[in-house]
């Protein structure tokens, strides 16, 4: 008896067969309700995402026990790909954060390139540092150098803090181990390798169109005077802080043991290393390897004991709650679609309508943006829903990764006055809202359009 619960258990459940417009119209429901609720009533996205989540299962018909288990699926499902590698993330960016290596990577930088060329060099140091440290973290440690510079070269703050937030935005946003690729790489089932590849690729072309070419436009059209406050003093001690080149090492151990995993599945002539390569490269252990060397070299032989460096480390893990909360009832919503069958459902209309997956992604994700204003958010709900279609199943890591590109632009690109980044940015630069939305909103949008379009070329070309 015992063997036969056993494996009735381990038999997949029938797909359930409900009706198809009742599916739409309870998707349609679904998420319009979750929409008011963080617009219009301000409920935390956690609580909106799982309460729509709910109702479109409600909606559709689904059994009460069905909606259960899809809820408690979609947790962990989703929990278990991303939840220790946001939780390393955070330490391995504390750890940066603290030792002063995002300063080093910053004044190494500009000081390498000069002044003529610094923006350049801030669009670099930005998409570097914001891969282990959260984007507003990255903008308040690196933003008092834009302002530095703009004062020494009687520039605009715009010149120089454009750059760096493109910068920032683009690591933010292409390149694992940041929350949100991993987050839609982990629910399209897509090596992170493939993913920090194309990543790399797309991301680049943004923070150059978006940084320091729009960033040039916007210095000469809107001249913003520097907080002399927020300034760096040029007597700056640059002895105290870590060595550029052991900042470099440290940020490029997980991404290159990431890479050589997926490299090594597809190279014939690396087949003898696949076993230690496939080892090394699960993303987890190649962070915490990471955090490990970050540990010994930026932390104890940094000045920090053992006890400083364990409560950076365990302060870093308090914002990662609402992240993997968010997260998780967005898996939530992704099986509830899933299960019920309106994942199959749109994907239908998606195959009708003859647009490519790519760009119904950028779609869908660009809409939740602009509605929401969260780019986790909408990072959460893009995936979530197209994970579902049937066709994601079939497709290639490549094409995979530049549908997670996609997500990534259409979550990036529109940012205006539902999104905190918007705001947070208008404070910092001590601008009104209406160059705010002329400058950063305009980045943000160059930042996401590029990512997509580069992303849909790779996808057409490959």
């Amino acid at each position: 008896m015992n063997m036969n619960l056993v494996l009735a258990a381990a038999v997949p459940p029938e797909p359930l067969q409900l009706d198809p417009t009742r599916l739409v119209i309870a998707a349609v429901i679904g998420l319009l309700l979750l929409l008011v609720l963080i617009i219009k009533f301000k409920v935390q996205a956690m609580i909106a995402i799982l309460i729509g989540a709910v109702a479109i299962g409600l909606v559709a018909g689904m059994p009460f026990k069905e909606i259960i288990n899809s809820v408690n699926q979609g947790i962990g499902e989703t929990l278990k790909g991303i939840a220790l590698l946001v939780g390393l993330g955070s330490m391995f960016g504390a750890i940066l954060e603290v030792s002063g290596g995002a300063q080093t990577l910053a004044i190494t930088m500009v000081n390498r390139f000069g002044d003529e060329k610094a923006a350049w060099a801030l669009g670099i140091t930005g998409l570097i540092i914001a891969i282990p440290v959260f984007f507003d973290a990255g903008l308040i440690i690196l933003i008092p150098l834009a302002f530095s510079l703009a004062r020494r070269t009687k520039r605009s703050s715009l010149y120089y803090a454009i750059p760096l937030l493109a910068g920032l935005a683009v690591g933010h946003a292409f390149i694992p181990p940041t929350p949100g690729p991993v987050l839609v790489a982990k629910m399209l089932n897509v090596e992170l390798g493939w993913v920090i590849m194309i990543g790399v690729l797309c991301g680049t072309l943004a923070m150059i169109l978006a940084g320091p070419l729009f960033g040039s436009y916007a210095g000469k059209k809107y001249y913003v005077e520097p907080p002399e406050q927020l300034s760096i003093d040029d007597d700056f001690d640059e002895s105290k802080l870590p060595k550029f080149g052991t900042i470099v090492g440290i940020i490029m151990i997980p991404l290159l043991l990431i890479i050589l995993n997926s490299i090594a599945k597809v190279v014939e002539a690396m087949e003898p290393l696949q076993g230690v390569l496939g080892f090394l490269g699960e993303p987890f252990i190649a962070l915490t390897i990471a955090v490990l060397v970050a540990m010994v070299l930026l932390g104890y032989k940094h000045g920090y004991s053992k006890e400083e460096l364990e409560e950076v480390m365990t302060k870093s893990l308090e914002p990662t709650g609402m992240i993997l909360l968010v997260t998780a009832c967005g898996g939530s919503l992704r099986y509830i679609l899933q299960n019920s069958g309106i994942g199959t459902v749109i994907g239908d209309a998606v195959a009708s309508a003859n647009l490519p997956i790519v760009v119904v992604a950028f779609i869908i994700a660009a809409l939740v943006r602009i509605s929401v204003g969260s780019a986790t958010v909408a990072m959460t709900m893009a995936a979530g829903i197209v994970a579902t279609m049937p066709i994601i199943a079939t497709l290639p890591p490549l094409q995979l990764a530049c549908i997670t590109m996609a997500i990534a632009g259409g979550a990036t690109a529109f940012s205006h006055f539902n999104d905190s980044g918007f705001w947070l940015v208008k404070s910092l630069l001590r601008i009104d809202e209406k160059t705010t939305l002329k400058t950063w909103t305009v980045m943000e949008t160059i930042v996401g359009v590029t990512g997509f379009v580069v992303a849909l070329v790779l996808s057409l070309i490959f």
